[in-house]
């Protein structure tokens, strides 16, 4: 991506080679431009701030609409925003839906074993409980693996 940039100022963005060969129209550029002779007509070319340490279940990361002049460099910046109380509870009750799912379908994979001619180790019915006590779990509903019952 690139950038026109005049006086310090973005111009416009993102600023492709075709807008430069429409910008000057009497000029003729090489097929590839050499980033010098961008620098000449006020192209410059723009890159992505690494992105900072943040919580996602909390905050999301904003991309700025523009290039900003970061340590010499035109850069992408990003920004770490809080989630709003709505998004908060919209992705906790979309994780929820999907942890409830993978448990429903890791009991219906051992119904078979409790059925009334199957005789249900004490193993499996701990296994099965704990599936169902999920919902329950201090981390519900942002299970990591580790939260998960172990199959005997």
């Amino acid at each position: 991506m690139f950038a026109k940039i005049t006086n310090g100022a973005v111009v416009k963005y993102p600023y492709t080679v075709g807008d430069l060969r429409r910008d000057n129209p009497n000029t003729s550029f090489p097929k590839k431009v050499p980033e010098a002779t961008m620098a000449e007509y006020d192209m410059y070319p723009v890159g992505y701030q690494a992105a900072p340490v943040y919580n996602p279940l909390t905050h999301r990361l904003k991309h700025s609409d523009a290039p900003s002049l970061v340590d010499g460099e035109w850069k992408i910046t990003k920004n770490v925003v809080a989630l709003t109380s709505e998004q908060l509870s919209t992705r906790d009750k979309t994780k929820a839906k999907e942890i409830r799912l993978r448990r429903d379908k890791l009991l219906l994979e051992t119904d078979w074993m409790a059925l009334s001619d199957n005789t249900l180790t004490s193993d499996w019915a701990a296994y099965r409980q704990s599936l169902r006590d999920l919902t329950d779990h201090v981390n519900f509903p942002h299970l990591a693996e580790g939260d998960w019952p172990k199959k005997p």
